[in-house]
């Protein structure tokens, strides 16, 4: 049980939070005043008991209580005077002024308050310095962000438009102290907010039209996102690889063409010349039968050619949807008849992606894989397996297929459409594939694998689309 308080106690904790509530200043005139209290006392007791004149009494009191407050204020000043001039330093650093230095009050001291300025001192001059540092990299950004040949925008969380660089305003055909402030529904961005990057968008704008990539990323200013928007003009590097890309379409369609008509005029010219005999001989049905077969073969073999190029160059857009990559692997695994496809696992995942596409591709890195493990296409004795299975690094799916086959030997001409080193391949698979990952935001890549034989089929997406 508790004992009730003395009125004693209680009037002195009033006084300990009297005292609690005067400024610092005055209670260092208080306590110097205090300190001297028992002396001064003790003094005027002895003189006003002792026998002395009036006069003297009176003057030697004046005399005592002068300097008792003379060293009461002295000591204030000696107090107080080192935390203002700390204050004003530190108030000096708060608004960035870097120009006042703490002085010392004797050089070489090491007391308590030359160690305390010392210290100030060496804070100022890292301050300054970082200062410096910031004001020049900022500076060497706003200059790069001026001169570099890309459109790029920064947008708040409500999609106003915050920061524009020289290359952007150009493009928009504004000055940026018009564009800013303004949302991207107005700006006609709103569609670079969303979906995947880095993509390929088409737009026409005043200062430009044409197919642009697209890169977005989040940024911090003043600890608020911004979502920065990256357009680069593609239309001289595409115009530069749409006359390369003609050549390599000629060239394929010229030796694929010209593998088929060989043949077929040759065997034509032979059946003309065997009509064109005065005696035919009693076997020319047979021939002919034979040279029609070929030329029939050759003409299916050219439209079986061009019905795959038709595809590779009809993909459509992804449409993205939620896909359970566990189910989708699964799926595809079970397709392969030819050999077990032995699904590893992995982390459970759903990512946005078109199921039908990516079902396509990994149906096409299975078979490749089932392929290179049973040799030359074909079905035969195996000793090795494909096995299936996927990561999550870095925020990106790593989905891996990978077989116990000889290994790729010719990696330059992986991704060349239509190169196949298998009987019968069309040379499209890897190919689709990797333009279905890249059509996701994500790659392809074929590699030998570093821990047993065989190849590794990667196929890396984004997992936050």
């Amino acid at each position: 049980m508790d004992r009730p308080r003395r009125p004693q106690q209680e009037s002195g904790s009033r006084r300990r939070r009297g005292l609690r509530r005067l400024p610092h200043d005055r209670r260092i005139i208080l306590l110097a005043l205090l300190a001297g209290l028992p002396g001064v006392g003790v003094a005027l007791l002895l003189l006003f008991l002792g026998d002395y004149p009036a006069r003297v009494v009176w003057t030697v009191t004046g005399g005592l209580l002068i300097v008792w407050l003379a060293a009461a204020f002295a000591l204030r000043a000696r107090v107080v005077r080192p935390l203002q001039t700390l204050a004003n330093m530190l108030a000096a650093l708060r608004e960035g002024d870097f120009s006042i230095r703490a002085r010392l009050p004797q050089a070489g001291a090491s007391d308590p308050l030359s160690l305390a300025y010392i210290e100030l001192n060496a804070l100022e001059e890292i301050l300054r310095e970082q200062r410096l540092g910031a004001v020049e990299a900022t500076e060497l950004l706003r200059k790069v962000l001026e001169e570099v040949d890309l459109a790029i925008f920064a947008f708040d969380e409500e999609q106003r438009l915050r920061l524009v660089n020289r290359a952007g305003a150009r493009l928009l055909g504004q000055p940026a102290e018009r564009l800013l402030d303004r949302t991207a529904d107005e700006l006609r961005l709103a569609e670079g907010l969303v979906g995947i990057t880095p993509r390929t968008i088409e737009l026409a704008y005043p200062g430009g039209q044409g197919r642009f990539e697209l890169r977005r990323n989040v940024v911090r200013q003043e600890g608020l996102p911004l979502q920065l928007l990256v357009l680069s003009d593609l239309s001289r590097a595409l115009r530069e690889e749409e006359r390369q890309a003609w050549k390599r379409i000629i060239r394929v369609l010229s030796h694929e063409i010209n593998n088929s008509l060989a043949p077929i005029t040759s065997i034509t010219q032979s059946l003309q010349s065997l009509l064109e005999r005065p005696e035919r001989p009693d076997d020319i049905d047979q021939d002919l039968e034979s040279g029609l077969g070929v030329i029939r073969g050759r003409a299916d073999s050219l439209g079986r050619f061009m019905a795959a190029y038709a595809r590779l160059a009809r993909l459509p857009e992804p449409v993205l949807a939620p896909v359970r990559i566990e189910s989708l692997v699964e799926g595809v695994a079970a397709l392969e008849t030819r050999l077990p496809v032995v699904v590893m696992g992995g982390p459970d995942l759903v990512v946005q992606a078109d199921a039908d596409q990516l079902e396509q591709a990994l149906i096409n890195l299975i078979r490749n894989a089932t392929d290179a493990t049973l040799g030359d296409g074909g079905p035969g004795p195996s000793t090795g397996g494909v096995q299936v299975r996927w990561i999550v690094k870095n925020g990106r799916l790593h989905l891996m297929v990978e077989d116990e086959g000889p290994g790729v030997s010719d990696t330059a001409n992986l991704f060349v459409p239509f190169y196949t080193t298998k009987p019968g391949g069309s040379g499209i698979g890897l190919v689709l594939s990797r333009q279905i990952a890249e059509g996701h935001g994500g790659k392809l890549e074929l590699e030998n694998r570093s821990d047993g034989p065989g190849a590794r089929a990667r196929l890396t997406l984004p997992t936050d689309l």
